[in-house]
């Protein structure tokens, strides 16, 4: 079979090498795709946003199946307009991405079908939004409602920060429409853990835990970044933890989903935030996490192929799913100034060297030649190990060996699950 990926980043380059092991699989085309994806996959040059052009592709090159990785095709609609033509494409559709495409439609069906969340309240006018500075005390949670590139969370620490941010969002429009509206929240503390599962309308599986480190810096200190590294399963994700996100969260988001008429066929994301034993909801996406999917997809065993098609069939619960022992690390590099402003062409050394590690391509391109940086995380550098710490160390040693201007990661991944 002939299968496109949508999409150009560490996610993406993950889903084609797994992928690329499933012996169905003939031919892999990836649109737009880095320098990493090229080595397995034909490369086009079509961006993922740019739904109508990829219909025509996939069309011309009779795609057997197209897996859309980036949130911004889903949320615009891209299953809607393949599947009008016919053709197979993995991922919700544009009703169901609402969950992930606004945060305010996210939080209210949270809060009819009684899942564990903060507290919140929206706005559309600033003022309004002003007024309310403090109304869940400090630290308080601002969110751009629309998609802002995982971006669009600000945890304001007084009221200065919060005005500021306020304005940012909704006056200077820093994440353009995104911030027409604003959910303002309580801040929840705690230890957050991903779990990603497969959904097709009628089931839900939860895939194998992971813990993702957003803050640009060690000891958790910094600005938001989509995420600096990951390590699977998470050491806080036990038996107990497991039973209530299962009992409370995904049985409440299944049924909610059926008695809102939603027929959700793809990944669904969701976020906690863990305090004392007990799980709260963050965020739900509609999509494969960045950086969680590479160690989690390093650790699955069963075809993804098989598993996807079982999903557009609505016979997931059929489906045996088999996962690794074996924990996973992955460790983000990332350009200097990120998730500020950064420079790119950079030229990356040393990805010869790599030994009993994978290197996941994130911001990469080919450029006279050499492959060059071409985005804030430019690579995802992922272990497998008996223990967390077989892993962490064979992916550090592995994180030595490349070398390019400006290169930035966290030290500290995976060291939780050491302590």
């Amino acid at each position: 079979m002939k299968v496109l990926v949508v999409g150009s980043g560490g996610r993406e380059h993950t889903l084609v090498w797994k992928i690329s092991q499933s012996p169905r699989v003939d031919k892999i085309y990836c649109a737009p795709g880095n320098a990493g994806i090229g080595s397995m996959a034909e490369l086009v040059n079509i961006r993922a946003e740019d739904i109508e052009v990829l219909l025509g592709f996939a069309l011309e090159k009779n795609i057997d199946l197209t897996v859309v990785g980036p949130e911004v095709p889903l949320v615009d609609g891209i299953v809607d307009r393949f599947e009008k033509e016919g053709l197979r494409v993995f991922g919700p559709n544009k009703k169901c991405s609402q969950l992930e495409g606004s945060k305010a439609f996210a939080k209210d069906f949270m809060l009819r079908h009684n899942i564990p969340t903060a507290k919140y309240k929206e706005y559309v006018n600033v003022d309004e939004a002003i007024n309310d500075i403090g109304i869940y005390g400090f630290p308080m949670v601002i969110k751009a409602d629309g998609l802002a590139a995982g971006k669009g969370v600000i945890i304001a620490e007084n009221e200065v920060q919060a005005l500021e941010a306020l304005n940012m969002i909704m006056k200077d429009k820093k994440f353009g429409d995104a911030g027409t509206k604003v959910v303002i929240e309580e801040f929840l503390d705690g230890i957050e853990a991903s779990i990603l599962c497969f959904v097709d309308g009628e089931t839900i599986v939860p895939m194998v835990s992971a813990q993702d480190y957003k803050k640009a810096f060690d000891g958790d200190k910094g600005p938001n970044t989509g995420g600096m590294g990951t390590y699977s399963p998470s050491v806080i994700y036990n038996d107990d933890i497991k039973e209530k996100v299962e009992n409370r969260i995904l049985s409440s988001f299944t049924k909610g989903l059926k008695d809102d008429g939603l027929d959700y066929k793809g990944i669904v994301f969701i976020g906690l935030m863990i305090k004392d034993g007990e799980p709260k909801v963050l965020e739900f996406n509609t999509r494969f996490g960045d950086p969680e999917t590479q160690v989690i997809l390093s650790r699955l065993e069963t075809d993804l192929v098989d598993i996807i098609e079982s999903i557009l069939n609505g016979k997931l619960r059929k489906q045996e799913i088999i996962w690794s022992d074996k924990k996973a690390v992955c460790i983000v590099l990332a350009s200097q100034g990120y998730p500020g402003k950064y420079e790119k062409g950079k030229v990356i050394k040393g990805l010869e060297s790599i030994k009993d590690a994978v290197v996941f391509h994130a911001g990469t391109k080919l450029m006279d030649g050499n492959i060059v940086t071409n985005g804030g995380r430019v690579l995802g550098v992922v272990a497998t190990g008996k223990n967390i710490n077989e892993a962490r160390n064979i992916a550090y040693k592995n994180v030595d060996k490349i070398k390019f201007e400006g290169k930035q990661y966290r030290k500290d991944i995976g060291k939780i699950a050491l302590g």
